[in-house]
């Protein structure tokens, strides 16, 4: 799995893009939804560039998974915290979670996939303790 400098677009663009294929398949209206939240304006990246993101995390999950989609959409929670890592600032981090519920919400159903990515990432970024920026505030992820 390729790495990213931490904060940038790419590593923001990859979580956005394992958010779209949590639920093991990518549809049209979770490239719509996220096309409509304007993610230049959230995080810098253009939908094109986010599907080049897509596209090269493909490529790593399939290099990985001998050639098979369904394993290849599951990764390790080494791999996936090493992931979320890159994203360390407090308010990026709030942007991505708001831009994978975007994701999430596109087709009305929060998949199995959908909720361990989820839980996974408010745990390890730790969405659910007190805000780091005074005034800024928490993802609320009942809503998702």
């Amino acid at each position: 799995m390729r790495t990213y400098s931490t904060n940038s677009p790419e590593a923001v663009a990859r979580i956005v893009a394992l958010a779209m294929l949590a639920d093991g398949h990518l549809c049209k209206s979770e490239l719509d939804a996220l096309e409509r939240a304007e993610p230049r304006a959230t995080i810098g990246m253009a939908p094109p560039d986010l599907q080049r993101v897509l596209h090269t995390l493909c490529e790593d999950l399939l290099a990985t998974s001998d050639q098979n989609w369904d394993a290849a959409c599951k990764i390790d929670t080494k791999t996936f915290a090493a992931i979320l890592a890159e994203v360390d600032d407090p308010l990026l981090r709030r942007k991505v979670l708001m831009l994978c519920a975007t994701v999430f919400a596109a087709d009305s159903h929060l998949s199995d996939g959908e909720a361990a990515m989820l839980e996974a990432t408010v745990a390890q970024w730790e969405m659910h303790r007190k805000p780091e920026i005074p005034g800024q505030p928490l993802v609320e992820v009942s809503h998702v």
